[in-house]
């Protein structure tokens, strides 16, 4: 942990000495003056909002372990960011990060958050082409194939054999399982993905109210409106792992159809419930339980809404005005530093959060949201 650090803050040292490209240091000078970003659609106000919130997170690395599923979900965004930028030490630090820690996984052999930073890992292998980076992501998984899991989903159960027993698992683990098969050509991974993802969703899913609960917990509760408990964050991180599932998932793979009728499914609810500054509150059902906004849940929302526009899954007339609300308030919710604010610390239900409460986690996800619009605002 301290090496990590360490590779941060010296990395961020070098980042926000360099000269990074004219005209972005001079737009991130001028935002950082007026104390306000632009929340216009348009390519160099995205590039600007996404330098400055990566370029703090940089020199401002949290305390989380390195191989967290907190930091996974950093890594992910940031190479999304690190495709864009025309600086190459974005990628750099996630290489750096890789290689300090022997492109490990967490420890726990079974368990999906300590899977999640072989998003960032894969997405190295497919610009760089190093088996080094994935080899050890493809013996933990060759394991796991020979020697699955015989726990269950019911949380009371797991005894270290943990399967995709609460809901943003599905985006710490599928996502890799099917990248890893795009970039390997072995089925066995996606296969493997598949079996398990539709295991959670049967238990998770409820198909009246197109959400997932957390886990089996929540079956019973409640919200003070009477409401069931449906967790934003939570939510969007399912929302945003079918859509990294269905990006590297084969146009002909058999259960296709079935995620893209799941993640219009849920995108309609999503859009319906949208509040009208554009962020989701931490109870999707309840928003008066807790009525701060949350960046975390809504940067993913805003991600997988683009991402669907972008794919041709999502039709841009009914969705776009949608994208650009949830963009808006994500803007709204950057301070000058670049500190994405009003993110929901760790936990597994809703709370209160405040503008000054930041994390990685949120931070990734703002950065894979303004990867989406870019690419929107460009077409």
């Amino acid at each position: 942990m301290v090496r990590f650090r360490r590779t941060c803050s010296i990395l961020g040292i070098i980042l926000s000495c360099a000269a990074l490209g004219t005209s972005f240091a001079q737009q991130r000078a001028v935002a950082v003056q007026n104390g306000k970003l632009s929340a216009d659609l348009k390519p160099s106000s995205i590039l600007t909002a996404m330098q400055l919130v990566a370029d703090w997170q940089l020199t401002n690395p949290g305390t989380y372990p390195p191989l967290d599923w907190t930091n996974g979900a950093l890594y992910a965004g940031m190479s999304a960011w690190g495709a864009l930028s025309p600086d190459p030490k974005y990628l750099e630090a996630l290489r750096e990060i890789g290689e300090a820690n022997r492109w490990a996984l967490g420890k726990r052999v079974y368990h999906a958050d300590d899977h999640c930073v072989g998003q960032t890992y894969l997405a190295l292998y497919a610009k760089y082409r190093d088996p080094a980076m994935i080899a050890p992501l493809r013996e933990r998984f060759d394991y796991i194939l020979a020697h699955p899991s015989s726990g269950t989903l019911h949380t009371g159960e797991q005894k270290n054999m943990d399967r995709w027993w609460w809901c943003d698992a599905l985006f710490m683990g599928p996502p890799v399982w099917t990248r890893l098969s795009a970039a390997t050509g072995d089925g066995r991974y996606i296969d493997f993905m598949n079996r398990e993802f539709w295991a959670t969703h049967d238990y998770l899913y409820s198909p009246e109210e197109h959400l997932f609960f957390r886990d089996d917990t929540y079956f019973l509760q409640s919200e003070a409106n009477g409401k069931k408990v449906f967790w934003s964050r939570g939510n969007g991180w399912v929302f945003g792992g079918i859509a990294c599932v269905l990006q590297f998932m084969p146009a002909k793979y058999p259960d296709r159809p079935r995620y893209e009728k799941l993640f219009k499914e849920m995108a309609e609810k999503i859009v319906a419930i949208q509040p009208k500054d554009g962020l989701w509150r931490p109870s999707l059902l309840d928003p008066g339980s807790y009525p701060e906004p949350e960046t975390s849940g809504s940067g993913f929302y805003c991600y997988g809404l683009a991402w669907g526009i972008n794919n041709g899954l999502l039709p841009r007339g009914k969705y776009l005005p949608a994208v650009r609300k949830a963009w808006a308030g994500l803007i709204r919710s950057v301070h000058p530093d670049g500190m994405l604010g009003w993110v929901q610390p760790v936990g597994a239900s809703p709370k209160s959060v405040s503008s000054d409460l930041t994390a990685v986690y949120g931070v990734g996800a703002f950065l894979l949201a303004g990867a989406e619009v870019h690419k929107l605002a460009t077409r």
